[in-house]
């Protein structure tokens, strides 16, 4: 990923309505432009200006299909966003112990 990408993901997800926006079009496979304004309670202009922001980050993508903007999330780039700043800050995420090793934890 190159820098100016990754710069634009990190800008994308730092405004809370930006952020919101994508979380619910990734929560479906997707999402008719129409249907994420009705979302929420900002002007059409407002949401239409947070989604180029997602695009031009690549986190969304979008289509026509006649006269319908259809938008779908691209889990894939914030994969490797996340994956890029892990190695950038130095940290690693620690792995879910085991259910087991849980039972056995607290029987102590």
């Amino acid at each position: 990923m190159e820098a100016i990408q990754f710069q634009r993901i990190a800008k994308a997800l730092s405004d809370p309505r930006r952020f919101e926006i994508l979380e619910v079009i990734a929560g479906g496979s997707e999402m008719c432009c129409g249907a994420v304004v009705e979302r929420f309670p900002v002007a059409q202009a407002t949401v239409s200006h947070h989604l180029k922001e997602l695009t031009d980050a690549g986190l969304i993508e979008t289509r026509q299909e006649g006269q319908f903007k259809i938008l779908r999330a691209r889990p894939e780039i914030l994969a490797e966003y996340i994956a890029q700043l892990q190695r950038r800050i130095g940290v690693r995420v620690a792995q879910p112990r085991k259910s087991g090793a849980k039972r056995r934890a607290s029987k102590v």
